[in-house]
């Protein structure tokens, strides 16, 4: 499993934040915020693969792009960046060693601060 930075979602995200489109909740608050798997596949029947990549930090080009299997690290709802998404991934990407991810997230939840 290879997961790398996908610069899509760095910029979407960097993107919506920048537009106020932020859920500032703390970071317990994303169990309850993060999409179920009925609001992924809806979303993903709607708006397809690339448009459901945008919304992962992590995405692993081994994996069958049109599978949730290849995105990992979440950070919203569909609809806005939820703070708690971002400090939750921030802290996984830490334990697992995904460093680039982590500084990612980082200066995403330092972006949402400064706003």
């Amino acid at each position: 499993m290879a997961i790398e930075v996908n610069r899509p979602a760095v910029e979407n995200a960097r993107r919506l934040i920048r537009a106020g489109e932020v859920v500032r909740d703390d970071r317990d608050a994303w169990s309850e915020a993060a999409p179920t798997a009925d609001e992924e596949n809806s979303f993903i029947e709607e708006h397809g693969w690339t448009e459901f990549s945008h919304w992962h930090l992590g995405i692993d080009k081994e994996q069958n792009r049109e599978t949730k299997g290849a995105y990992s690290f979440p950070f919203g709802d569909f609809r806005k960046v939820h703070r708690s998404g971002v400090i939750s991934g921030e802290s996984r990407a830490g334990q697992h060693d995904h460093t680039e991810i982590r500084d990612e997230l980082r200066a995403l939840l330092e972006l949402i601060d400064a706003e």
